[in-house]
């Protein structure tokens, strides 16, 4: 990506539970690395998996989002409502011969450990409701170049195989809809959280296929709990109290190393993130896994 582009960022939930501390820390790095750069926020709510959706998660994030000070630069996109996209998309790439029918089962692949064969591509099998769509990927290292972590360099055939685009059971793959997306949306810097790191050379192979440059990348620490596991709402991560909403921000910026001085502590939203924009400091995290401050969010 050009350095002269305008920058855009943006954080993208999903829909499955409330936001925890986690989420905020995610947000609050993606936010202030737009802000301080005089950049335009996006939100977009990555609601593809509509079986693990919450009702009325969405609404409640994005009001949360705004607890802490922070409303989308632009329209709230939401990826339900873009599904046609990524059916042409896909069906593009079925009739250029880049992406091919698969029928193989979790059992019929168990054996490989998590590296696909290939076993349906030269297959040739027709549309089903019931065929998985795969994308063909290069026999070639793909290197991810991050502003804050080592670079990473990945063989997706050697170390992945061909990969799923759209499930058997009709759902596009996050990758596929996160890169048209950004693409859509013209983010230029994709701030998240280093769980998704190994993903990015899948999502670098599409922007290539697609003929887009690529965003700048910066890939920050997760938060990790007492038991070594991330805070997730999967493990039911406790929620964000908007009672709390300047306590807590302060401590976020605690957990992204920006050393808000304690002059700050009673401050309000709007004062913190005033400070926190003009202070930006994204070379402080460390490029290893950290605690939260506080054992409330554990």
């Amino acid at each position: 990506m050009s350095s002269a582009a305008p920058y855009v960022g943006r954080f993208a939930p999903t829909p499955s539970g409330h936001l925890h501390f986690g989420s905020l820390v995610a947000a609050l790095a993606s936010y202030l690395d737009a802000r301080h750069q005089q950049g335009q926020w996006l939100i977009r709510v990555e609601d593809l998996d509509q079986p693990r959706s919450i009702p009325g998660a969405s609404a409640q994030i994005i009001q949360t989002l705004a607890c802490y000070g922070m409303h989308s630069d632009g329209k709230i996109l939401y990826q339900q409502d873009r599904l046609e996209l990524y059916e042409a998309q896909t069906e593009l790439w079925l009739s250029e011969g880049k992406a091919y029918y698969c029928d193989c089962s979790r059992r019929d692949l168990a054996e490989f450990e998590g590296i696909y064969p290939g076993t349906c591509r030269d297959r040739g099998l027709p549309a089903a409701t019931n065929h998985a769509v795969r994308l063909t990927v290069p026999d070639q290292p793909i290197t991810t170049l991050d502003r804050l972590q080592p670079a990473f360099t990945q063989n997706l055939a050697t170390s992945l195989g061909d990969f799923i685009i759209r499930r058997r059971d009709g759902i596009y793959a996050y990758q596929l809809a996160v890169v048209l997306d950004d693409i859509a949306q013209g983010v230029t810097d994709v701030v998240r959280g280093a769980d998704l790191l190994d993903s990015t050379p899948r999502q670098q192979w599409l922007y290539q296929l697609l003929g887009q440059p690529l965003p700048r990348y910066l890939h920050i620490p997760l938060l990790l709990r007492a038991d070594g596991e991330k805070l997730s709402k999967r493990l039911g991560s406790t929620p964000l109290d908007h009672a709390k909403a300047p306590a807590e921000l302060f401590r976020a910026l605690q957990a992204l190393a920006q050393q808000p001085p304690d002059a700050l502590r009673d401050a309000s939203v709007a004062e913190q993130l005033q400070w926190a924009t003009a202070h930006w400091q994204p070379q402080r995290l460390s490029a290893a896994p950290s605690l939260p401050p506080d054992p409330l969010f554990g």
